[in-house]
């Protein structure tokens, strides 16, 4: 061996001293395992399994929301794993974890902007689902789609149908309902049968879902967004939105100078009624006055007898012989039977006519 290589090496192993030159130097020995006594074999031994289960991890941990399928060398066991600590064998057995909570679906177009949720976390975009009307013009609409697999069933689930469920049972369904319950409008009726092709389309596809062997998926709800329609189907529904609206306009002006004309002719009928009332009452007012007078006047005519009138006759016989003490040159005519009133003439002054008595 070269000499600087034996320098290099004594200097490791403490040769450099005198006393180590003749051989009785330290040298460097492997480290030494620890020694348990009997026992040493068995904890070594418990150390190497605890090593290999923490490196081969043969266990799985199944989450809330979530269902495990245990795989034995290619087969799904039937019974699937719910939430906790599962143990299998690896390299024979394998278990997948299946998300089991509600998850979505939303179908939007390019125009729609609004996030639904960040990845990973249940929710699938779309793109809107495009239908041809009964006279082939395209129409858009958008959904969104709630449903949630089956825990119970998971295992014959993914089985049957791969780990690919969503795209087969619930995507496809979703599409050909829509087209088939859309198809059968025309495009200008859809905005105003809206609510009625939605229930259609969420009674569609519930009960093609439903029609699955096992019943692999729980249907929660079936949202009809928004419906998009061709550029000329819109302006021709804006002009015949446009015109009703006209036609609402004058429909109310209408009924405004109605209700303004019937106003009138009720004021002008309570103003007649009130004439009317007024003037029966002074026809009342002047009947029962000349009812009065007509009795007072036959209560007179009843009290003129003829013993009465004689009275009366001679009262004013006397008061002529009163007159004629004073004036003897005057006329006097009487009257038979008192009927017309005893005419006196004064003979002194011709122009002077009295009248005395009835």
């Amino acid at each position: 061996m070269p000499a600087d290589l034996n320098d290099y090496f004594n200097k490791r192993n403490g040769g450099g001293d005198k006393k180590g030159s003749s051989g009785g130097g330290n040298q460097i020995r492997p480290p030494s395992l620890p020694d348990f006594g009997n026992k040493t074999p068995l904890i070594y031994l418990l150390i190497a399994i605890v090593a290999l289960f923490v490196l081969a991890k043969p266990y799985a941990i199944i989450n809330s929301g979530e269902v495990g399928i245990k795989v034995t060398t290619g087969k799904f066991e039937p019974v699937p794993l719910y939430p906790g600590l599962h143990f299998y064998i690896p390299g024979v057995q394998k278990i997948i974890t299946i998300d089991s909570k509600v998850r979505i679906i939303n179908y939007k177009g390019q125009n729609d902007t609004s996030a639904f949720g960040q990845p990973n976390d249940g929710i699938m975009e779309k793109p809107a689902i495009t239908v041809m009307d009964t006279r082939g013009l395209p129409v858009s609409i958008d959904l969104t789609v709630q449903y949630r697999l089956k825990p119970d069933t998971a295992p014959q689930t993914i089985s049957n149908w791969g780990l690919s469920w969503e795209e087969k049972l619930i995507n496809a369904i979703v599409r050909e309902v829509s087209r088939n319950v859309v198809g059968s409008y025309k495009a200008e009726e859809l905005p105003i049968k809206r609510n009625e092709i939605a229930i259609f389309i969420e009674e569609g596809i519930r009960t093609k879902v439903e029609r699955f062997d096992n019943k692999p998926v729980e249907l929660k709800s079936v949202q009809l967004r928004e419906i998009s329609l061709p550029l000329k189907i819109r302006e021709q529904i804006e002009k015949v939105q446009v015109a009703k609206q006209e036609v609402q306009r004058v429909q109310q002006e209408v009924e405004r100078a109605k209700k303004e004309a019937e106003k009138k002719a009720a004021l002008a009928q309570g103003d007649a009624d009130a004439k009317k009332i007024q003037a029966l009452g002074e026809a009342n007012k002047i009947k029962i006055e000349a009812e009065a007078q007509s009795k007072a006047n036959y209560l007179i005519s009843k009290s003129l007898t003829p013993a009465f009138l004689k009275l009366e006759q001679i009262k004013v016989q006397g008061k002529f012989n009163e007159a004629l003490k004073v004036n003897r040159d005057s006329k006097i005519f009487l009257t038979p039977g008192g009927a017309v009133p005893n005419i006196w003439i004064d003979a002194k002054d011709k122009q002077r006519t009295v009248s005395v008595g009835q």
